[in-house]
């Protein structure tokens, strides 16, 4: 009976009308749409139900796997996902293409969502007139840098969502970002059902008159994607050149770079911190751990859930962008483990723990890899999605979770009637046990023990509230930036567990995101649901091969080793440039206005710097000279750029430096992980700022001995633990003793 029903409702269903002024479909598409629409469960992303809840219009995306995506797969608009058979339909009709460009964790994408495209009025006017796209920036970002770029031509400046018209053939004739729906919204002077009409006459009366404007923007967003970065290597001034740059924008009172907005990849942290061991400047070091502490204590980090939000709004670090991406979290508990491990304090240390926790609990994937990110809204207790909700408290929702223990709770986190968020406060830590004690007439370790008390009661309190959405699509390169964050901390922190989950999601993504193509082991850039799509970027295989070669370091497996080496040989293969150099897509990939090169501009480290140094270290380990050649030819790519602004690059610098200063080879032979540990945390914590480190029984190094030139030979003298200290293959006297193995590092350290 059950089925006999579903079927007559898909029947139904496929016969039911289109989205309000769309052409009809063919029986064969709205079938496919009804059937994947029946296969949906509630809650659906939209406010237009049927009686029996469920949604009224269903498009074509309901058929992707895009978290983003399948959120607009019930708005009354026509959305087709992006590709040739959208714009050839486009040029079938003679209508210009509307494009909406976001991600599934963005707090104004959702806005727009409810107020333009679950509007009826919007929606018949796009079906209408326009063919329309949906695009998610993090599946597709070389289409969303193409129009990026034509969104910063037109407004000065970017942002999601991005929403642009476009010819039938792709060029794009006017650009923005948010866009309210209606005149005056907002404050809007020219709202999008107003734009939309306006833009669809203006094609309709004079389409050449519209693509020769299209023409031109065009022109200049090629010429912006393929702008070359090339030039002579610089020397060691172009460092100097952007230490005295990042000083003058560093924010003396709240840490990071000065402005209304903070976000933590403004200020190059691990290039600080790198720069300080170079040239000795504490001002360089303090700038990276004053930034640090004020990040860890404001709250723009979770202090009850350990991950950081995606930027402050203000400059104090205080009222957060409520999203949570793999890569911002990646990279931050990577650097904060590199801080402790350079002297910081031990709160680095906490901190690194706690977004490792994060991202292992709420962006772990069951199947080994990391999700994407977290929203920045959440529903409250009437089910209405505001940004933060899950996030912050008043004073009587402390009161009821923390019971005797809130009167320290309020204080220490800063929780009033105020508050900054809709009269909620966000968690801050900014008082010391000392401060607060004398304050509240306690000893400073009655005060620890009640905030520790507080927070569990708050974290299981705040349990229970409804969480932010997941985007649950997989990203090759971020999870290659969370790779190596588990890799170097498990190693620092010797946490075993840390690196067997490193290898889990480098296992992941080996197994699940590289898929055989032509008889060629192909990259994949996103996975979800079982399935892989869409060709890796230059960051994916760069950021993956990053994290395998740390994930080797760390096990001394080959198995990591090889697969590094894989990803390197597809780059050269499919995204060399003749003249040195990488494009940011594959030779083979469809080429959005102009085959991109990669960006340094981005919230990930620059991919054609971390490709640099993924070949240096290829170089450094196997012996081949090959990987330094083209290292060599990647830094000439990049070396205009480094003339010109040093301090946009700041992961190419430390390419450069790399290739200029060398690296330190360190093998460490013992019979017990235990055994050489000292040796090994000697180096972790003394060796210079470039450097391979080997930590490995006799019989690993034996075998390993074909493939890393570097361990052949290497033993461990007299059954002791042993530490060689080498630098072009060529090595010194091997050191037994610990305090002597110390001074072997600091001298070369100080060469």
């Amino acid at each position: 009976m059950i089925a006999l029903l579903l079927a007559a409702w898909i029947a139904c269903a496929a016969t039911a009308p289109a989205p309000p002024g769309a052409p009809p479909r063919r029986p064969e598409v709205a079938r496919a749409l009804a059937e994947a629409a029946a296969a949906e469960a509630p809650p659906f992303h939209t406010r237009h139900l049927d009686a029996e809840g469920r949604p009224r219009f269903t498009n074509r995306l309901v058929l992707e796997s895009s978290p983003y995506l399948r959120q607009h797969a019930h708005n009354p608009v026509d959305w087709r996902p992006w590709g040739e058979a959208a714009f050839a339909l486009a040029r079938e009709l003679g209508r210009p293409v509307f494009l909406s460009v976001g991600y599934a964790t963005c707090h104004w994408c959702h806005v727009m969502a409810e107020e333009s495209f679950e509007d009826l009025e919007i929606a018949r006017l796009i079906n209408a007139r326009y063919v329309a796209i949906k695009v998610d920036r993090e599946e597709l970002p070389d289409v969303d840098a193409a129009y990026m770029a034509a969104v910063r031509a037109a407004t000065g400046g970017g942002g999601w969502p991005m929403t642009l018209w476009l010819t039938p053939d792709g060029e794009p004739f006017y650009a923005d970002t948010f866009i309210p729906a209606r005149d005056g919204d907002r404050g809007a002077r020219v709202g999008l059902l107003t734009l939309l009409a306006k833009l669809a006459d203006a094609w309709a009366e004079d389409p050449e008159g519209v693509r020769e404007t299209a023409a031109r923007v065009a022109a200049r967003v090629k010429a912006d994607l393929a702008a070359d970065l090339a030039g002579a290597l610089p020397g060691e001034d172009a460092l100097d050149r952007a230490d005295a740059a990042i000083r003058r924008s560093y924010d003396p009172l709240h840490g990071g770079v000065r402005g209304r907005h903070k976000f933590p990849s403004s200020l190059p942290l691990r290039y600080l911190l790198a720069e300080s061991r170079r040239t000795g400047a504490e001002d360089l070091r303090g700038m990276a751990r004053t930034t640090l502490d004020a990040m860890a204590a404001g709250g723009i980090r979770d202090q009850l859930g350990g991950g950081f939000h995606r930027y402050a709004t203000e400059p104090t670090w205080t009222v957060p962008h409520f999203e949570r991406m793999l890569y911002d979290n990646a990279i931050l508990a990577r650097i904060y483990v590199e801080s402790w491990l350079a002297g910081g304090p031990g709160a680095h240390r906490e901190v690194a723990e706690g977004v490792l926790a994060f991202l292992d609990d709420v962006l772990g994937d069951p199947a080994g890899g990391f999700r994407s990110a977290t929203d920045a809204d959440s529903p409250g207790p009437d089910g209405a999605p505001a940004e933060g909700r899950y996030f912050t408290w008043t004073p009587a929702e402390v009161r009821a979770a923390a019971g005797a223990d809130a009167a320290v709770a309020l204080a220490w986190y800063d929780v009033d009637e105020d508050g900054e968020v809709d009269g909620r406060s966000v968690l801050t830590a900014r008082h010391s046990p000392e401060e607060l004690g004398r304050r509240l007439d306690l000893a400073p370790e009655a005060v620890e023990a009640a905030v520790a008390r507080a927070a569990s009661a708050m974290r299981a309190a705040r349990d229970r509230r409804a969480p932010p959405a997941v985007d649950d699509k997989v990203i090759a390169a971020w999870n290659g930036l969370a790779i190596s964050a588990f890799a170097v901390a498990g190693r620092a922190l010797d946490d075993p567990a840390l690196v067997e989950r490193a290898e889990r999601a480098a296992a992941f993504v080996l197994d699940r995101m590289v898929a055989a193509d032509g008889g060629e082991a192909r990259l994949r850039r996103s996975w979800r649901a079982g399935r892989a799509a869409h060709p890796a970027m230059l960051e994916d295989q760069a950021f993956v091969a990053a994290g395998l070669l740390d994930l080797f370091e760390a096990t001394a497996d080959r198995r990591w080793l090889d697969a590094a080496r894989e990803r390197a040989e597809a780059v050269e293969r499919r995204y060399a440039r003749p003249e040195g150099g990488w494009f940011r897509t594959p030779d083979d990939a469809p080429v959005v206005l102009a085959r991109p090169l990669p960006d340094p501009g981005g919230p990930t480290p620059f991919p054609a710097a971390v490709m640099i140094e993924d070949e240096l270290r290829l170089a450094e380990l196997t012996g081949d000279e090959r990987w330094r050649r083209r290292a060599e030819a990647g830094l000439r790519s990049v070396g205009g750029l480094l003339a010109r602004a040093p301090a946009a690059a700041p992961e190419a610098l430390l390419a450069l430096d790399r290739a200029r200063a060398g690296a330190a080879e360190i093998v460490v032979v013992g019979p017990t992980p235990a055994s050489r540990r000292p040796f090994v945390e000697a180096a972790l914590r003394s060796a210079p700022r470039h450097r391979v480190i080997l930590d490995l029984p006799e019989d690993r190094a034996a075998a390993l001995a074909d493939a890393v030139p570097l361990v052949a030979g290497k033993v461990a003298r007299d059954g002791l633990p042993t530490a060689y200290l080498c630098r072009n293959f060529t090595c010194g006297p091997p050191a037994t003793d610990l305090a002597a193995w110390r001074a072997l590092l600091a001298a070369d350290a100080a060469r």
